[in-house]
């Protein structure tokens, strides 16, 4: 099966695999503050992620490309992006450097938000010259490179051998001249990896937790002997962010993507130490469903229960909510513990 083939399918089965079972965020709960002390007109949005100085939290993260009828649905990304002032970053460029006729499927992000904060795509099998390739495609502002081991390894016509990443992750950092983010793609990401990653001088991490489109299931849609065994790899986004501790956060920002359903989700993931949220399959079904005044008021909405909540929390910028304290329960505790990490720290937070 072609590469495009294989976005196409992509699409349609992360469209019909909804979100289902139960979300990690439902395990993380707020201290109520009833004098909080500010106003709702006093919140603001902006933040800090990759060098990057962004005007909301939320990414609109890696989804598509690389086949022509993907161009229509990142042309209406790109347009959300360009008009509520979102940083984007398109899916994985390897079909385009492979294959240069589906490259306008990439190109139409530029093409409609010439201005705005676009990030190119690679996996880690990437050479230098590919990561530099995708970067000029788009003119892009910044490069994700995608850990997907275990989709990969469920791909009828996935990677087998991943030696030599982290090698190579390390050789673009040093050759590119934008800032690069290392993300996983739903399996979430340990704290062993990270260090790895700040070791090898990256300074931008995304956890990409279990929780939101689950590439497990949909390669096994995909695949003739499905293991549906895996389809629960790996950890959540709230257990990613629990493993990056001070040791993490002192070397690298972090971004949290994978399961925030709306704008309480963000505001977890930021206090839980994340600088921007990646949202991708909850707007994807948006912008499918959807004409892009929908999707419009969708972005809208999930600012204003942004600011709702900060409101409540008291928190007038969004670099206040480290010090917020939560109350973390249920399994997402649990394997907390297990891993070293001592949740009534988070409740006891000044």
């Amino acid at each position: 099966m072609d590469r495009s083939q294989r976005k196409l399918d992509h699409i349609r089965h992360a469209l019909a695999t909804a979100e289902t079972g139960t979300n990690s965020f439902d395990d993380v709960s707020f201290v109520p503050n009833s004098l909080p002390n500010i106003g709702y007109e006093q919140t603001r949005l902006d933040t800090e992620f990759a060098s990057f100085r962004l005007p909301s939290p939320l990414i609109i993260n890696a989804m598509t490309g690389g086949a022509e009828a993907t161009t229509q649905i990142n042309q209406k990304l790109a347009i959300i992006a360009r008009e509520r002032q979102l940083a984007m970053a398109v899916g994985s460029q390897m079909a385009a450097l492979r294959d240069p006729s589906v490259a306008a499927s990439y190109q139409i992000v530029r093409k409609e938000n010439p201005h705005g904060i676009v990030w190119a795509n690679v996996g880690a099998e990437a050479t230098v010259e590919q990561a530099q390739a995708a970067v000029e495609m788009l003119a892009a502002d910044g490069l994700q490179i995608h850990l997907n081991v275990m989709q990969e390894l469920l791909m009828p016509e996935g990677d087998r051998d991943f030696s030599g990443y982290l090698e190579r992750i390390q050789r673009i950092q040093e050759s590119v001249d934008v800032p690069v983010i290392v993300k996983e793609v739903g399996f979430g990401m340990a704290k062993e990896t990270m260090l790895k990653l700040t070791a090898a001088g990256i300074k931008s991490i995304d956890v990409g937790g279990r929780g939101g489109t689950n590439f497990a299931k949909v390669e096994n849609k995909r695949s003739a002997h499905p293991l549906s065994m895996f389809e629960d790899w790996g950890f959540t986004t709230v257990e990613s962010l629990l493993e990056a501790d001070r040791d993490i956060h002192a070397q690298a920002s972090v971004m949290a993507t994978g399961g925030a359903r709306h704008g309480l989700d963000v505001i977890k993931a930021v206090c839980l130490g994340a600088s921007a949220v990646g949202v991708a399959g909850a707007l994807l079904r948006v912008v499918h469903a959807h004409p892009i005044e929908e999707c419009l008021a969708e972005v809208d909405g999930w600012h204003h229960q942004i600011r709702v909540a900060m409101t409540a929390l008291g928190l007038v910028q969004l670099a206040d909510g480290v010090n917020t304290p939560l109350l973390i329960t249920g399994k997402t505790a649990e394997r907390a513990r297990l891993r070293g990490r001592a949740v009534e720290e988070w409740a006891e937070r000044r």
